[in-house]
This record gives structure tokens, sequence and C-alpha cells, in this order.
């Protein structure tokens, strides 16, 4: 991507121009040419919004709360991005969900931008680009960044490492109960909802909840508040955002939020290694005339060995790579070789 390219779609993105929104997380979703470098563009202007994660099984009422949420808290003049992280289509490699057609009529709110996107066989209940989108939507200076993740029960851990606030919805006739008292799926809420609280076991899920966090071992962290709500009726949800604001309050001063965020930084640090590698190594393996296989079958190496093989490799590469770059003035022969040895020994 040209300079003058990127720098007008970080234009469109600080101006909240949907269409520029929309062009710049597909690119990031896509993982395209020249998404890094508008991420590394739109990263000093990142870290205002306050990130919210909603999860809890499918069925829970998930999307209906978000609807509600976001109307409540543009009635309050708060801008909101939406992520809404749905199963991945089979034929298109898209959001599967990705109509939204319970959030139609907030699509024509200037102060709101919604975004669907597939989980593209990432765990955890997430997808890759999350973290790169969360950025396009904090440039905008949205007050708010809600992620609605694709809804698969207790591997949804994955959003305690992306938002400032966690919820954790529950319902009736789910089986919730049982799913509450398994260590991961409450451990990482810092709100507890019990949704469609209108409906018969609502109590029960509420008083399992509460045995739960009684049993639970001491945390460092402020201990879950559980609360009902019933999205269809708009019952519950005011007293839901008005402890969604005071969690970020109580984290600005205990420094969990700083913790949060150095989380957050980390996990989409890791994400992106762990992308390029894999990436490089099908490629190191794809070469032609790569003997690797027959030299596992016949003994001459082992798949651990073969890995710190190509590691060393990729590693020695991006360092030679490097010096190419940054160090045409000065004599290129000893530095490389420093950062050989200096890799060798870390190795």
């Amino acid at each position: 991507m040209r300079t003058a390219e990127r720098d007008k779609m970080v234009e469109d993105i600080r101006a909240a121009r949907p269409a520029g929104l929309a062009r710049a997380i597909s690119l990031i979703e896509d993982e395209a040419e020249g998404a890094g470098g508008l991420l590394e563009a739109l990263h000093p202007h990142t870290g205002g919004a306050h990130v919210v994660g909603i999860t809890g099984p499918p069925g829970s009422g998930k999307s209906t709360l978000t609807d509600r949420i976001v109307k409540h808290l543009r009635a309050r003049g708060s801008t909101v991005g939406v992520i809404a992280v749905d199963p991945t289509s089979p034929f298109s490699g898209g959001a599967l969900l990705g109509d939204r057609t319970r959030m139609a009529d907030l699509a024509t709110d200037k102060g709101v931008f919604i975004r669907s996107m597939g989980t593209r066989g990432s765990l955890g209940g997430l997808s890759r680009a999350v973290y790169g989108t969360i950025k396009v939507l904090e440039a905008t200076e949205k007050d708010y960044v809600i992620v609605e993740t694709v809804g698969v029960g207790q591997s949804e851990v994955d959003i305690a490492r992306v938002a400032d606030t966690v919820v954790v919805v529950f319902v009736p006739g789910l089986g919730d109960d049982v799913q509450a008292i398994k260590a991961g799926i409450t451990e990482i809420g810092d709100l507890l909802v019990v949704n469609k609280a209108d409906l018969p076991g609502a109590s029960r899920i509420e008083s399992t909840l509460e045995s739960t966090l009684n049993l639970a071992p001491p945390r460092v962290e402020p201990a879950p508040k559980i609360l009902t709500t019933s999205a269809e009726r708009d019952e519950g949800v005011v007293d839901l955002i008005d402890m969604i604001v005071e969690h970020l309050a109580l984290a600005k001063t205990t420094g969990l939020l700083a913790c949060r965020r150095r989380m957050r930084a980390k996990a989409e640090i890791t994400a992106i290694l762990t992308r390029d590698i894999a990436k490089r190594t099908e490629i190191s393996l794809s070469e032609p005339g790569a003997d690797w296989y027959e030299r596992l079958q016949d003994g001459r190496t082992t798949p651990g060995a073969l890995a710190a093989t190509i590691w060393r490799k990729l590693v020695i590469e991006e360092y030679e790579g490097v010096e190419d770059e940054n160090s045409r003035e000065a004599s290129p022969g000893d530095r490389r070789g420093e950062h050989r040895r200096s890799h060798e020994d870390l190795l």
C-alpha cells in the first residue's frame, strides 16, 4: 500500500466514515498487504475506548442484550462500535450470521458502527482480526467497543485477554447451572448476567452462581457481581450499564485496567507472531526438494528437532534481513555474525 493511500485510509477512519471503516476492517480481516502498516499508523490514536466483552452460550440472548445496551448508551450520548464474532460460513468464509437483523435499526445511527466477522477457525470464540478491528474503532474515538463472541460456552476464555470488562450471560433452560460450577466460564467474568429472568429457573441459576462464587478460591481481582436482566423486555439493562461503568472506574483506581491492557497487548503480539511463524513454516516445509518427511520416516530427525531447526533458520534469516536494510552504511559482515552468535546462544 502506498503512503498516500494509507494516509487517506487513516483520514477516513479518524473521520468515522463508514465506507472507510469497512474497507480497513476487511483489509485487516483478510490479512491483506498493507494491513500491518495501517495498524501501525493507527496505533497512536488507540486506547481511549472502554472495551466490553459479552460472552455466553448460544441462545442466551447476547445479541438482544447487546442491542439494548447500545441503544441505552446512545441515549446517554456515548458512541459505540460493535464487533459481532460469528461462526464462519463454510462457503464464503464470512460471518454466518452477518446480517444481524436484530440490530438493523441501528444501522442508520452515525454514532454506531457494527461489524460482523467470522471466527475463521480461531479457537476461544474470537477472530484473530478482532485486535486490529478494536484499534480501528478506537481510532474513531468511540466511547465503547463491544465485542460479542460467537457463543460456544467454556472455550470463550479468550475474551478475558481482550476486554476491559467481561460480561458473561447465562439463561435458564440450557444447562447453565452445570456450566456455572465448571472452572473457566465464571472465572473470566466481571459481571455475571442471568438473562431472560422472567423464565422459570432463573432464580436457581442465580443461586448456583452465588454458591459457585462463595466456594471459589480468593482472587486478586474484585469478585464478579451477579444481576438479572430481560433483554426482550428491556429490564435490568440500565443497571447492567451502570455496573459496566462502575467496573471501569474501579479498574482504573486499582490498576486492573492497566493489567488488562497489558494482557491484551501481549495477546495481540503473540497472535501476530503465531500467524507469521505459521505462514513462514508452511513455506519452508513446502519448498521444492524439501525432504523433511522422508527424514522423519527413516528416523534421521524428529518433529521436535525439525521444528527447532526451522525456528533457528527463521530467526537467522529475519536478522540477516534486518541487517541488510538497516546497516548498509556499516560493515555488514561482523555485525551479522554477532547477531547469529547471540541468537544461537539464545536458542
